[in-house]
């Protein structure tokens, strides 16, 4: 469990982030970090509460995330936003202001401090490569103008490019023009760096544990790591959004000096083989698809862009979708995020009723996170923490097996039909639970079992549930 700073420390630690604010036009400096920014410890499962309200999101750590084993929660962008009921509108800061429609200030630090006493860490989506478009007034009451943000920025903190990237193979157009139009900030200016970090710190001072970098690419790297070396917690999580493209000028293999990396082309390459061709390719999956190094790469499914492009796999594509976090969860490459998030048709539409989550499966929110064959697999995932895959099955098409050494044992049938045969593992002999059916399973002396596993199904065993009263059969 994470411990908790009291109230009265926490609150002169934000006085001093403000105080030193406004003595130094916004920088604050800290010791260096190194480039390491992986998780730690064994619990790197990040459940992605998508527009959850910090209240609906304090109550879902200590019913569900905590007791499930999942080590983060990543909350979306707390920031003052633009007005409007479209989801991105919270990629579209006014300030740097906890005054968004998710909650104030005093609703985030309670969130904080109810996930650390679950035991979960808070990682934060934080916009800083750009402010808002055009005018108005932000949700916190800040009267705003496009490339005008009273307090934070003018006109000279702004990109001298005005006009919207539209070649992605030069860099100069990616990294200093306007993604969909939105005032670009100028990252390599000293004082824009210090007004970014002081935000940074400010959510550090409140006890996150880490931010997921939005839009990284859009910025240089030698900008991002400057950035967090005036970070005043050199080991903050850090993951950042750098979407690979084939031919484009930056790669996101250029950002891992300064953390991990949110790898896409897994998603995407899991649509197409859990879609289109067979399960039995994913024997090498991860590196041997020249993808980015393992302990280095933020991994999943589908996040809250990818399932309203259409890239991905989403809620909408039934058992594919649940098999393939399944997998995500039960394979060992990456530290996964299960995004969370509610139904929509709309690909704009916001959060029902405004963030606030008032139970799972009701007013359209999707809770992926609480599947009982997602979270199911987040304890497997802890206890099968550094284990190699051993045992590896598969029929040449869509059903495979594999093992985690000698601390769990997956199936997953993506075929037409029945998977019935006995399948080889290095788990101790004796009585298992398959965390996927709840029933009874027996591995014998010699490693083997015998099972029949249901099309569109999966099945799952790990020493960390032996049989026991509540598992069937």
């Amino acid at each position: 469990m994470t411990s908790r700073r009291s109230p009265s420390r926490r609150a002169r630690v934000a006085a001093t982030t403000l105080a030193l604010l406004a003595a130094t036009g916004g920088s604050l400096v800290g010791t260096a970090p190194g480039a390491a920014a992986a998780p730690p410890g064994t619990k790197d499962v990040t459940a992605v509460l998508f527009e959850w309200k910090f209240s609906s999101v304090a109550r879902e750590c200590t019913d569900r995330l905590g007791p499930d084993g999942y080590g983060y929660v990543q909350v979306s962008p707390p920031q003052e936003h633009v007005q409007g009921g479209q989801w991105w509108t919270s990629y579209q800061p006014v300030s740097y202001r906890i005054a968004g429609r998710l909650g104030d200030r005093a609703a985030f630090e309670d969130m904080v401090d109810t996930c650390h006493a679950a035991g979960v860490k808070v990682v934060v989506d934080t916009v800083i490569n750009h402010m808002a478009a055009g005018d108005g007034t932000g949700t916190g009451g800040t009267p705003y103008t496009k490339y005008g943000y009273p307090g934070i920025y003018t006109r000279p903190d702004l990109d001298n490019c005005t006009t919207t990237i539209g070649d992605y193979r030069d860099r100069r157009d990616v990294q200093e023009c306007e993604l969909v139009g939105l005032a670009d900030l100028d990252t390599g200016e000293d004082r824009v760096r210090g007004r970014i970090a002081a935000y940074m710190n400010d959510l550090l001072s409140l006890g996150a544990d880490g931010f997921r970098v939005d839009a990284a690419k859009h910025m240089a790297a030698a900008d991002l790591k400057d950035i967090k070396s005036r970070l005043s917690a050199p080991n903050a999580y850090w993951k950042q959004e750098a979407i690979f493209g084939a031919g484009e000028a930056v790669s996101p293999d250029e950002y891992l000096g300064t953390g991990d990396v949110q790898e896409f082309r897994y998603a995407r390459d899991l649509k197409r083989v859990f879609t289109a061709e067979k399960l039995a390719y994913l024997k090498n999956y991860g590196e041997g698809w020249a993808y980015l190094p393992a302990g280095r790469s933020a991994v999943f499914v589908a996040n809250h862009d990818t399932e309203r492009g259409g890239d991905t796999l989403t809620y909408k594509d039934g058992a594919s979708h649940t098999l393939a976090h399944v997998f995500m969860l039960a394979w060992p490459y990456g530290a996964p995020d299960v995004h969370s998030g509610y139904e929509f048709t709309d690909r704009d539409a916001g959060p029902p009723g405004g963030g606030r989550v008032n139970a799972c499966y009701r007013d359209g929110w999707k809770c992926q996170h609480a599947w009982p064959e997602v979270r199911s697999m987040v304890e497997l995932r802890n206890t099968a923490h550094g284990a190699p895959v051993t045992n590896w099955w598969d029929n040449g098409n869509d059903a495979v097996a594999f093992g985690r050494g000698t601390k769990a044992y997956v199936v997953l049938n993506h075929e037409g039909t029945a998977l019935n045969r006995t399948f080889q593992t290095s788990l101790p002999a004796g009585g298992y639970c398959d965390v996927q059916s709840g029933r009874a399973v027996t591995v014998g002396g010699d490693g083997r079992f015998t099972a029949s596993v249901a099309s569109g199904t999966a099945l799952a065993l790990h020493t960390g549930a032996r049989r026991s009263a509540g598992c069937a059969g």
